[in-house]
């Protein structure tokens, strides 16, 4: 019965085979070198069909058939000098992991003849069976013309695995009809729509700005453990968490873990994975612990958020695979062990210019710190108005058991901004009455360039407990889980800032039009901005409860679970905003919410199988072993005349296992029951509030119980790995 843990144990004393690191290769000599980056390309491909794959790149304009033949001739070219055999269409389809069907390029003449051939079509668009993704209705199971679309604004690279090399094409997925099935379409658009009304309200300041690119920089959290002790846990091999388990008595609690010395085996891990990293262009640059035993955390530089989005997917494939060799296992999951810090990945928002601008950057002249600060008040605005949009971007049934557990924000929306940027917001909404004036034109030489080591100081020690904080030159958005595609969240708040900027320009335009100056009609208009999103600032700690109640009063939503918070996305608000900016239509609009409900369904019914399946089958076999030992024990003691209370204390263990055993058996046959009535609703937002509301209370009731189990029972007949094993023993 305990067989599998002991040997787990056993198993991680083994020597492994070491895995070699960096070697003496400096991190210049591998980044990009399985990369077909733009350098590369000047190698292999004319002048004429390098500028026009930038010239698509960058308008988004078709490709000449015979420009496309040329370059995948020469990514071949590049690839097989490089030993590849094979080619994929590279995408991120609704499921939370990538995808990717191989073909090699070997294929056979008419007359019998062997070449290898990589051409235009087989570039830019196939159609591969891939009709059983989730598609929210858009297609049949028996229809598989889904489609894959090359992205030639993502680079094509090598993906290494043992002794294969693929050349992977970073592509969109979409249905017959053009609706899209994954995340890339979708966030290339809002980037597009970002793109637009950035660019028209830059020019009232420079007219030289033709283009503005959102740019991310997400911080990946994660777990590892030993992989022979997370085999050994049928719950972490199925939901990526631990159901059951008792804290142990050392946690996070002494803070010794944080920032501490990465332990060897990890760190040759970490080598190894970067390194891959590096190969691909994840220009990787901070590693360290976390706050929890067994809890890390790596950083990229800011990249384009479409390629940073790509980095984190392919990052996410790369760390479970690199784990294996080092016999250890990542888990992502935002909460596998309970009682300790779960895993995040903030998202580093800002925008930039081609003209070398940061829009959230807070500017050196009156101009550019106008610029400044109507972006900076455009974003808050947009958080403000679409507070529950973002809210359903980053919920998940694993990021419910996240948000507000200590380590991360809680479900109510609100922004950070620190001291001086708001004393910066209350000048330029109260410096003047009603309407500005020409001696109000002072406030434009806001000198907030000379108040940088203010600001700077305001934000080291910035709020933590805020979902969405601004931090010197950026905005993080702490709210988004460490499993998620970072393309959720970013292509809502892509699509929700367009909007704004779109408003604000068609109000200052407004102004303008009546005669009203351009810098006074924008620091109108910001006003007003400022004063309607007065409610969404927050500077406190967003963990107590005088805060929820605060934010009650002030008309902030607080949707604690996923079913509640998804609903945000079919609201005619949101609709209004998704189709005006070109992002989904009424059906890829519809069809995204049921996927995402689908999903919440079958996570948390795996979980209740689970659940059943570790306690009827692990937790109370031992707990009957260990309470017929006790009987045993109290049967030997009366046989040899002892008086009872001899075994008073076998008794009461006896008893106190006793009701443990019955409270899990009912509370277990009571979770089945809700079930099954769960599994009877046809709508599937009927059943995900059914097994949110009525089936997930009954894992903290069965918890709590073989938790308490765990506790006396025996060491030697307890059958699962402890917290204790997989948090503290590597």
């Amino acid at each position: 019965m305990s067989s599998l843990r002991f040997l787990a144990l056993q198993e991680m004393g083994k020597e492994d085979k070491k895995v070699s690191g960096y070697g003496a290769k400096k991190i210049t000599a591998l980044f990009n070198s399985n990369v077909f980056t733009g350098r590369t390309m000047r190698e292999y491909v004319s002048d004429e069909a390098y500028k026009s794959l930038m010239s698509s790149v960058k308008s988004g304009s078709k490709i000449d058939r015979r420009m496309a033949d040329q370059i995948a001739a020469s990514m071949k070219a590049w690839a097989e000098e490089r030993g590849v055999t094979h080619f994929t269409h590279w995408f991120q389809p609704l499921t939370g992991i990538t995808a990717e069907k191989h073909d090699s390029f070997f294929t056979i003449k008419a007359d019998g003849t062997a070449i290898e051939l990589f051409d235009g079509d087989a570039l830019i668009q196939q159609e591969p069976d891939a009709s059983s993704f989730p598609n929210g209705g858009i297609r049949a199971t028996f229809e598989a013309r889904g489609y894959t679309a090359w992205d030639p604004s993502s680079p094509a690279f090598i993906m290494e695995a043992g002794q294969g090399k693929t050349l992977c094409i970073p592509t969109i997925f979409i249905a017959y009809n053009g609706e899209s099935l994954d995340y890339k379409a979708p966030l290339l658009k809002s980037i597009a729509a970002l793109d637009k009304a950035a660019v028209d309200v830059c020019n009232y300041f420079d007219k030289n700005v033709t283009k503005v690119t959102a740019t991310l920089g997400w911080e990946q959290e994660y777990f590892v453990i030993d992989e022979t002790l997370a085999n050994a846990r049928p719950d972490l091999v199925m939901c990526g968490r631990t159901l059951i388990g008792h804290a142990p008595a050392k946690g996070q609690q002494l803070d010794d873990h944080y920032f501490g010395s990465i332990p060897e085996r990890v760190y040759e891990f970490m080598q190894d994975f970067e390194q891959e990293s590096y190969k691909l262009g994840i220009p990787l640059r901070t590693r360290h612990n976390e706050v929890a035993p067994s809890q890390f955390e790596c950083a990229p530089m800011f990249e384009e958020c479409n390629i940073a989005v790509d980095h984190n997917t392919l990052l996410m494939d790369l760390m479970a695979k690199v784990a294996k060799r080092h016999k250890l296992k990542v888990l992502l999951h935002e909460k596998p062990f309970a009682g300790v810090n779960g895993s995040g990945k903030h998202n580093n928002f800002s925008m930039s210019t081609d003209t070398g601008v940061n829009l959230l950057a807070p500017g050196k002249t009156p101009r550019t710190n106008l610029m400044f600060l109507t972006f900076f008040v455009n974003t808050i605005k947009a958080v403000h108005d679409h507070a529950d949009l973002l809210r359903a971007a980053i919920a998940s049934a694993s990021n419910d058991h996240r948000l507000g557990a200590n380590e991360a924000p809680p479900a109510i929306i609100s922004v950070y901004i620190g001291k001086y940027l708001t004393e910066v917001l209350n000048e330029v909404e109260t410096r003047v009455k009603e309407k500005f004036s020409e001696q109000d034109e002072v406030i434009l030489k806001l000198d907030i360039h000379k108040q940088i080591p203010e600001l700077l100081m305001d934000n080291t020690d910035r709020n933590r407990t805020s979902p969405f904080a601004f931090t010197g030159n950026k905005f993080e958005f702490r709210a988004v889980g460490s499993s998620a595609n970072c393309a959720s969240p970013m292509l809502v708040l892509n699509t929700i800032i367009a909007q704004t900027l779109k408003e604000f320009k068609k109000e200052v335009d407004g102004l303008i039009e009546k005669g009203e100056k351009k810098e006074i009609a924008i620091l109108q208009i910001l006003r007003s901005y400022i004063t309607k999103s007065r409610s969404i600032l927050f500077e406190g700690d967003n963990y107590s409860d005088e805060w929820a109640e605060e934010a009650k009063r002030r008309g902030l939503s607080n949707f604690k679970t996923t079913p509640e918070a998804l609903d945000a996305f079919v609201t005619e608000k949101s609709k209004q905003v998704f189709y005006s900016n070109n992002i989904y239509n009424e059906r890829e609009l519809e069809a995204r919410h049921e996927i995402m409900l689908e999903e919440y369904v079958k996570k948390v019914q795996i979980e209740a199988r689970i659940m059943g399946y570790l306690n009827t089958n692990h937790v109370l076999p031992a707990a009957i072993h260990y309470q017929n030992i006790l009987i045993e024990n109290i049967k030997g003691l009366k046989e040899i005349g002892l008086g009872e209370s001899s075994y008073k204390s076998q008794l009461k263990l006896a008893e106190k296992v006793s009701g443990h055993i019955q409270e899990i058996n009912d509370n277990v046959e009571a979770m089945l029951a809700a079930r099954k009535v769960a599994n009877n609703e046809e709508s599937m937002h009927r059943r995900a509030t059914k097994y949110c509301n009525e089936v997930k209370p009954y894992f903290d009731k069965i918890r709590y119980h073989a938790d308490k189990l765990e506790l006396v029972i025996e060491d030697k007949l307890w059958p699962l790995p402890k917290y204790r094993e997989l948090l503290l023993l590597r």
